[in-house]
């Protein structure tokens, strides 16, 4: 028989505030992760039924509607289509390793990045996008928005449920968990700790995919050394790439990211000139 022991001393069970209308633990003593990644308990307030995942919208605190324009165009797609569109070059409802490569060079990343992503993307991804029309893969390692749902994998944040719709409770979730300053920011250190949060037990694809989908965000969304919220939730319903690719293709410029060349970055900071590097 275990022996018995007194919860910890400097833990008491932690609620939800006052003036929410609940009464119930939002942290326990006997699990004290639960103090230091607390939920987010106003979602509800301004979000409709945050914890209900939404089909074609991805809505947050701040933007209770999601992006309305862009939304409205897809509204037939799921968030997580959505996400993907942008790879699809030709509406044809298929992404090729090469719409992979034009697209990760649209957004700026440097040649052995985009080689990384459309040899690894196609490869890892593109038999579970495929077993909606066939259990055998196909020979060209092509991806299908109508199947992508099928592509989700284990160790992620769960802001796309097992039909790629958007969870709002999640997407907040992550600022209230692994924000250190609750400032709707996350830094390096901030990610590599979502990262640890997300990890299921012997998942080693999970984690990698995991590992590669939030170094590449960085190196995209990175302002100030750190990720914005309002970024990372037009990056969940693909919003934001169709602006990066405007602002490039028109000579503005994406002026965020992280990298080694691509986009003229050398580490956080535009050293060089990207009207000089070839896109």
């Amino acid at each position: 028989m275990a022996e018995e022991s007194s919860p910890p001393p400097k833990y008491e069970a932690k609620r939800v505030p006052n003036g929410y209308g609940w009464d119930f633990a939002t942290a326990v003593p006997r699990c004290p992760v639960t103090y230091r990644r607390p939920p987010a308990v106003n979602a509800d307030k301004i979000i409709e039924s945050p914890g209900v995942a939404h089909a074609n919208r991805a809505p947050s605190v701040d933007m209770p509607e999601g992006s309305v324009e862009y939304s409205d165009k897809y509204s037939e797609y799921t968030v997580l289509q959505q996400h993907v569109l942008f790879w699809d070059r030709n509406n044809d409802g298929v992404i090729t390793p090469i719409d992979v490569w034009v697209g990760f060079r649209d957004l700026g990343f440097n040649i052995p990045t985009c080689l990384l992503a459309c040899t690894v993307i196609p490869f890892a991804f593109s038999y579970g996008t495929v077993m909606k029309h066939s259990y055998l893969p196909d020979p060209f390692f092509r991806l299908y928005i109508d199947g992508v749902h099928k592509a989700k994998h284990g160790s992620d944040s769960g802001v796309y449920d097992t039909e790629g719709r958007f969870v709002p409770q999640k997407f907040e979730d992550i600022f209230a968990n692994c924000s250190e300053r609750k400032d709707d920011t996350l830094t390096f250190k901030e990610v590599f700790g979502l990262m640890s949060r997300n990890r299921c037990a012997v998942d080693p694809f999970g984690w990698t995919a995991s590992f590669f989908e939030w170094v590449t965000t960085w190196m995209l969304l990175a302002k100030d050394g750190k990720i914005h919220k309002e970024d990372l939730r037009r990056v969940y319903d693909g919003s934001l790439f169709w602006e990066i690719r405007e602002k490039r293709h028109s000579g503005q410029g994406w002026k965020q990211g992280w990298g080694i060349g691509g986009d003229g970055f050398i580490g956080h900071r535009q050293r060089l000139n990207p009207h000089k590097i070839m896109a």
